[in-house]
Formats: structure tokens, sequence, C-alpha cells
């Protein structure tokens, strides 16, 4: 029979009687000395090899010297959006030239697509067939019998936002009601990704151009938590993209920090002014919004024709009115979520310092189809629209396109009516259903606002219309007035609004009425590639996010001396007659302390018990700052060190050995390393918040 390991030290009893068995009888003797109550120790129950804190535990801040750089030929990002996604490119020798994406075949009228929609269609089979513009094509053109076998999935990146417990085994649910793994249609979009821009980098070097030579970029919202960011990578690594072994050919960049380096570049042509503070080109502030807006856009799609985009190796002009310790906000209003982020300028390399930690939530442009829903919910009846997204799902597929293309139509000042065709299916499938016309149905509905047009159309009007955007602007904009209450957020200077909802002129006009008076309000022109053209800048220098603040508190479970009256009676432990206290959390960083790229925290333990063969270090996080136990409410582990104690090479062992525990933060991923100082072995681990 093996050794087995006891709960805080090594167990040699080899299946002795119980009570001759030291370790296990001293825990029977903590547990009687402990009053009987419901609760279970961890640290008990897993059978912890224990360690202790040296005495005195020190702590160093070390920022890690910059290893050698892995070098690549170009740097592909990917901005994988909720409704819409792209890729773009540089080459390394050529930094200053971001080329975006060939042309997608498809497209809708009325809707820009220098990206595709994040559609993906699997066959009955479950086999990846098509993804974007030609997934959603092919969808439709099926026999509605037919398309129910059909697995088809669109906007499913908010799944990673609102699943509490996301694991490598999380659902996603297709249009036909049927179940398949999350981890594999992230993957399939990935490497659908990466198989267009390897081919397209192809076609312009003439020869095949490997993957090894590509340095991925994939955008994440700053406000996802630890383990939808982790997902990402693990999607990335089923892909192909990258290895756990060679990770650094992959990088995950938080959105609006990509936005934010982008902003950095930017000239005074490339943007549109949106504050009351100036006057800009001659136009007047409530000119700007629509006048200003109308002359970019004419402006980018001029330039549409030609994919790559200069980035001139200076500070734009707006940056160069930054001086040290400024600070601006960065609100990155995409399809799904809104992101928010406070930067601060470092000179002399204008590096950013991350100042309060990104928050936002699920405001994106996607509430305005919720809304739309609940309105044909109010109107058609709720047990109709379930059932007709049911039975026909291509069809309703056609809808939301219909309503797409009119809702980037709303705007303040429209007077003239937005119609929305309505499916001849569904006018079809209504009819079957309620044994009456759509008509009949909008005329009960009391729903004043919207009429029926003898066309086939939804007719809404303006007010309509704006009163779907209304709940998700409300709650942007309530947002923003939290952060600049924030004693942090008081003198922020520029405010810059990005991401493909921040086209919305409805937005954009809030912004400006709520803020226009506190900082200057800045919209790049190509708002909506604002994110992938920043992204490929942060892979071509990745340093230059100096700052970041850390989502989450973080330490491992200890064994500290048992202090009577200090300590719960519960956490008491007996061992070789020394009294401890169990489930202590050692803390290593606070959540939103400031933790600077690759930054180094040391902390020195030492076995519990002299004789032990192994230790066993299990590392924990929280959303709390003010942890005390590792069984306190929220406490999640999220990593284990098993350090092997055996054979010190024939140098004696000191009675206090010393075990040296060193996290690394500051990049999306973090890293824990422990060294047995005496025999210089030493075993790492990626914390890990999805296989725990």
């Amino acid at each position: 029979m093996m050794e087995s390991v006891g709960m805080y030290g090594f167990c040699g009893c080899k299946g002795k009687s119980k009570l001759k068995c030291d370790s296990r009888w001293e825990i029977a003797a903590a547990a009687e000395t402990a009053p009987t109550s419901t609760y279970s120790s961890p640290a008990r129950s897993l059978g912890d090899t224990g360690i202790t804190p040296l005495s005195p535990s020190h702590i160093l801040n070390d920022a890690d010297p910059v290893s050698e750089q892995q070098t690549f030929l170009v740097v592909v990002a990917i901005d994988f959006g909720t409704t819409s996604s792209g890729y773009a490119y540089s080459f390394t020798k050529e930094p200053e030239c971001i080329h975006v994406m060939r042309r997608w075949e498809g497209g809708d009228p009325g809707v820009s697509n220098q990206k595709t929609p994040t559609t993906i269609l699997l066959t009955p089979e479950r086999k990846f067939h098509s993804f974007g513009y030609a997934a959603r094509d092919f969808y439709h053109d099926l026999d509605p019998n037919e398309a129910k076998q059909w697995l088809y999935l669109e906007k499913f990146k908010m799944k990673l936002h609102t699943t509490g417990d996301l694991t490598m085994d999380t659902d996603l649910t297709a249009a036909n009601g049927k179940k398949v793994k999350a981890l594999e249609i992230f993957a399939y979009a990935l490497q659908y990704f990466k198989e267009q821009a390897l081919k397209e980098l192809s076609d312009q070097a003439g020869s095949d151009f490997e993957n090894s030579d590509v340095r991925w970029v994939i955008t994440v919202p700053a406000i996802w938590k630890q383990p939808a960011k982790q997902f990402m990578r693990e999607a990335a690594y089923q892909a192909g993209l990258a290895s756990p072994e060679n990770s650094e050919q992959l990088i995950i960049a938080l959105e609006p920090e990509a936005a934010s380096i982008y902003c950095r570049k930017l000239r005074l042509h490339q943007m549109i002014e949106l504050s009351s503070k100036a006057v800009v080109n001659g136009y007047s502030a409530s000119d700007t919004v629509g006048a200003g807006f109308a002359q970019a856009k004419e402006h980018v799609r001029r330039n549409r024709q030609s994919r790559t985009f200069l980035v001139e190796n200076v500070i734009g002009e707006i940056w160069s009115e930054l001086e040290e310790g400024d600070k601006y906000v960065v609100v990155d209003s995409g399809g799904g979520t809104v992101d928010l982020t406070v930067h601060q300028i470092r000179l002399p390399e204008g590096h950013l310092k991350e100042l309060y930690k990104a928050t936002g939530g699920p405001y994106g442009s996607l509430g305005v189809d919720y809304e739309f829903e609940k309105l044909l919910c109010k109107i058609f009846g709720e047990d109709f629209i379930e059932q007709f997204k049911i039975k026909r799902p291509a069809a309703w597929v056609d809808l939301m396109i219909a309503f797409e293309s009119r809702k980037r139509a709303a705007a303040p000042d429209r007077t003239n009516p937005l119609n929305i065709t309505l499916p001849f299916s569904f006018i079809d499938y209504y009819k079957k259903f309620r044994g009456h016309s759509v008509e009949h149905a909008l005329r009960k509905s009391n729903v004043d606002f919207v009429k029926w047009s003898s066309q086939g159309m939804l007719r809404m009007s303006p007010d309509a219309m704006n009163a779907l955007f209304k709940p998700t602007i409300d709650s942007i904009i309530e947002h923003l007035r939290d952060l600049f209450q924030k004693p942090e957020v008081s003198t922020v200077k520029f405010l810059f609004l990005v991401g493909g909802f921040a086209e919305a002129p409805l937005l954009q006009q809030a912004v400006q009425a709520a803020f226009g008076d506190k900082c200057r309000i800045i919209i790049p022109q190509d708002v909506g590639l604002t994110i992938l053209k920043g992204a490929v800048l942060f892979g071509l220098d990745p340093a230059v996010i100096k700052v970041r603040r850390s989502p989450l508190t973080y330490g491992v479970g200890v064994l500290n001396r048992y202090v009577e009256g200090k300590h719960p009676p519960e956490k008491l432990l007996v061992k070789d007659g020394t009294r401890w206290c169990t489930d202590v959390f050692d803390k290593f960083i606070s959540a939103d302390q400031s933790v600077a790229l690759g930054e180094l925290v040391k902390r020195s333990y030492t076995p519990a018990k002299p004789s032990q063969l192994v230790i066993i270090i299990n590392i924990y996080s929280s959303e709390h700052d003010n942890v005390s136990f590792i069984t306190d409410p929220g406490v999640k582990k999220c990593g284990t060190l098993r350090l092997d104690l055996t054979g010190s090479g024939g140098t004696a062992v000191p009675a206090r050995r010393e075990i040296q525990t060193i996290m690394q933060f500051g990049d999306t991923e973090i890293k824990a390393t422990a060294v047995d100082i005496t025999t210089s072995k030493s075993v790492k681990v990626g914390i890990d918040f999805l296989n725990y």
C-alpha cells in the first residue's frame, strides 16, 4: 500500500489501526476541541499538506526583466464581436500600415460590411459549414423543414458574459433549440478567422504563410470575468492559433485598451468632436452630431475601397495636448456590452496606466433588439413569437436583419417613419396560428405608434424607434454618471466614444447632452474599426500598457499559529502538540490594486511539519478585498502547486525550509511558481478558473 499524504504532514502509517496513526488521531483530537458545527473545512477534507508563512513574511514586488521576445513576421488581430467580427493585420517590418481584411461576400443594404456578422452554421452532423454572411445566406435559403436540422448560432459571445459558472462544458443553444458545446463553437469561429487570415497573407506573400510566423491578438471586453477571458484562450488553443507551450504567441487584449492605444494616434481629420466645449471644422456642437458624422461616414465610405490604413509614427494632435497625469475615459459600446475604462498618461513614453478598474455591463446594441422583440410580443403575443422562432428560425433571422438596417437609420431629428419588412412566412404562420391577420393584431394591440402598411411592412414612428433605444442608452448614461462621481475620475479631459454602437446618433446625442460640459467628447471616424486597429498596435508593442487594476484578490491557503480569542474555535487544528489555525487566506494582491505589467509578488513559506515530503499550495481568488479565510463566501480555488520535497542532493536540510511562492501579474493571464530554496526544485501553474 502506498504511503498516503496526511492532512498537514506526511502520514506513513501503512494501514495501522486508527489510534496508532498520529496525524489522523490529531485531526480527530482537533475536531473534539472545536465545538461541533455543520461547518466543513476544505483544508481538512482536501487532505492538504500545509504551509505556514515564514516569520517575518516578506513581499518583494519586482517587475520581471523583459525576456527575449519571440519574433513574428506579422501581427493579426481578431475582433470577435457579439454582432459582427473581423480581423486586421500588420507586418512587423511595416508597423505603420494596418491592413483590414478583404471585403466579405454578401452584406445587407444600409449596413457596412467591413466586418462580417458573428454567425455560424453547423451541418445536421454538427460539422462546421460556414461563418458570417455565407452562413446566414445559406441558412436563409434552406427549406424550412430542412433548416430545423441545421444548427445556426448568432450573438453567442454574450453567453460568456452572462454565465456565472462558466466551464469547458458550457452549452450554447442553436436557433433550432439544439444544444452544442460553447468551446467547440468558439474554436470553429477562431479557426475560420485563422484560415482566412493565413490565406490572405499567403496570397500577399506569394508563398504559404506559416502559423508560427503570426502573433495573434484576440479582443475581449474588459468587464469580462477571468473565466471568460481564459475560455477565449482555451478556444484559441483548440483552434490551433497557439498552444499552452507557446502561450506568448497569443495575446488576449482588452477592448477599451485597444481602443485607447489607437486613439493616441488620431489626427484631427480622423475624428469628430461632439463636446459643447469647442467648435470643430466650422460646425457648432449641435451640428456636429448629425452633419459632422454624416461627413465622416462619407469620408470612410470613400476610403473603404482602400483597406490599408496608415498609422503615422507620431502622437496625434489630441494626444499632444495631454500632459503627465492627465486622465481620459474610453467608452467602448459594442453589440453586447459597454466597457468603461479610465486611463492616465505616463510620460515621457506616453505609456498608459489603468486608473480605475473596468466597469460596464450588458448595455450593448443588442438591448435595442430585445426591446423590439418585447414590442413584437406585445403586438402578436409571446406564445406566437416563441413558436415562430422555433418553427421558422430562418425567417426570424430575416426579420431581425430587416430590423437591424432600420435600427441604424434611427436619429434624434428623424421625422419620417421607419418601415420594417415582415417575412411572408411570418404573416402566413401568424394567420395559421391565430386564425386572423397580422393587420387585425396590430389594430387590436393598442400600440399606436406601430401601423400596418399595405406593402407588408410594420411602419414605426421615429418616436417608437427612439423608445426602443431608451432603456439601453439610459443604462449607459447612468453608468457613466456613477463613474464620474468617483474621485479618480473627477478631472477627466477627454471621453473617447468607440465601438459599433457608438455610430448611433441617439447614443452620441445622449452622451453629449450629459457630459459635453464636463470633458471633450471624441469619436474616431471609423469608429467600428477602432478596436481592431488598436489591437494590431497592441500586438506590435504589448508593453504600451504599463499598469492595470487587478480584478480580483489573490492569495493562498496557509496555517497560522492559533491565537485564542482571535481565531474561530472551529478553525483549530492540533498537530504534534502545536495548535494551528487552518484555512487562513494569505493575501498576495487585493482587488482593484494597481499591478505593473509583469509584476512579481513573492512570499516565503515553510512546511508546517519539518518531516513533510510534499507540500501542496492551493491558490484562491475572490472579488472581495477583505478576505480572512479560504472558506469565506465568494472565495474560489483557482490553482494548485504540488512540490516534492524529497532529495536535498546531499545538502543539509535547514530547520526552517524556505519555499518561495511567486505570482506574476499584469497580463490577462496570471502565472504562479513555487521554489524549494534548498533543492532549487520548482513547479509552475497557470491560474485556472474553468476547471476547479
